[in-house]
């Protein structure tokens, strides 16, 4: 193990890779991560399958024993065979932590993300096609998705909740979940191996309010870039120190059981060329967190990253920054709102791409 990425986790922080692929799996890559980088889990999103399917190569002896099928069974199909197979590359893992890492999440059409209906439908489906207890289903913190997450909770089913923004979504998502887990316990289900994490976006909110502040041009705004999006996570986890210590329900559940939902910090790729490449890791370490990072970050991290605790003590001056930011006419509600939207529209093109993708994959070997 690198020794940043020893103390990283010896602080408190999950560390998961966010990408897979065929050819990660089968090349030994990620069990390489999982041995020398302290890799305990995987996430996975439309865009990261989009970028694996779209490999010529890795893919076509499956599609050819799929033959001439549909496409959206195709992809099913893909899809979940990587997901199975990495969640058995962590099942040790998985059993070692009492299930809370070694998980592999693998996310819901994206064009249901205002279905609420379909969602809990295709998170059952997926559920079963992995069929792995260290799997979770990834449902999107929309509005229509916060029913499905419960409902989904409620089945027994692990669920990632992604494209959290704002802390009043994630308030919205951790009562979401606090209510499937009853429902959970209220259904006959263990809860000791239902686990969640809740996806907290982090460095897509720095690029949009950086992109504000420099339009404002003045000092005042100029000090305030590259503050947002830490600011934004850390009183994130600050909701969350609050509501699982104070929400009444929670004592009786977690005495059945049930583990909390932990923050996830999620897009923590440094997209500023301007900011330390490990600035998402490195100033958001603190205990029950997870952070997903690209493997570039990780190896950011592994070679010169930190990983010293950098939460505590920080809310006051997290909330200074958000309120000076309101100050200068910046109303993050709308930043964040925003860039859900974006977030569920990317991920649909990316979709898009994946089914044209392999698409192509089948016309190609089916010639």
């Amino acid at each position: 193990m690198t020794e940043a990425t020893q103390r990283t986790s010896d602080n408190g922080v999950s560390i998961w890779l966010d990408d897979l692929s065929r050819s990660r799996i089968e090349s030994g890559s990620l069990q390489d991560l999982i041995a020398n980088k302290n890799v305990v889990g995987v996430t996975t999103n439309p865009s990261i399958f989009q970028k694996a399917l779209s490999q010529v190569g890795p893919y076509d002896e499956q599609l050819k024993e799929l033959g001439k099928v549909d496409v959206e069974t195709a992809v099913r199909e893909l899809t979940t065979t990587d997901v199975r197979n990495a969640t058995d590359i962590f099942r040790e893992i998985a059993e070692a932590t009492d299930f809370v890492d070694g998980r592999v999440s693998i996310e819901v059409d994206p064009r249901l993300a205002h279905e609420t209906e379909a969602t809990e439908k295709q998170a059952v489906e997926l559920w079963e096609k992995v069929n792995r207890p260290n799997a979770m289903i990834k449902i999107p913190a929309t509005l229509e998705g916060l029913p499905a997450i419960t409902a989904t909770l409620a089945k027994g089913i692990s669920v990632n909740v992604t494209l959290i923004f704002s802390l009043e979504r994630y308030e919205q998502v951790i009562d979401a979940y606090i209510e499937g887990i009853a429902q959970a316990a209220a259904n006959g289900h263990d809860l000791k191996h239902i686990g969640s994490v809740a996806s907290f976006f982090v460095s897509r909110v720095d690029t949009a309010v950086d992109k504000l502040l420099e339009a404002n041009g003045s000092d005042e705004a100029k000090a305030l870039e590259g503050k947002a999006a830490v600011a934004n996570a850390r009183l994130a986890y600050e909701l969350f120190e609050k509501k699982f210590a104070e929400d009444p329900r929670w004592a009786d559940l977690a005495a059945k059981g049930a583990k909390v939902q932990r923050p996830l910090w999620a897009s923590t790729g440094t997209k500023n060329p301007a900011y330390s490449d490990c600035k998402y890791v490195d100033e958001l370490v603190a205990k029950h967190i997870v952070n997903t990072m690209p493997e570039k970050t990780l190896n950011a991290l592994a070679d010169h990253g930190n990983g010293a605790p950098s939460i505590e003590g920080t809310y006051e001056e997290s909330h200074a920054i958000i309120n000076k930011l309101a100050e200068l006419g910046i109303n993050l509600k709308d930043v964040t709102d925003k860039l859900e939207a974006d977030g569920v529209a990317a991920f649909i093109k990316s979709w898009d791409s994946v089914l044209a993708d392999v698409q192509s994959g089948i016309d190609r070997v089916n010639a």
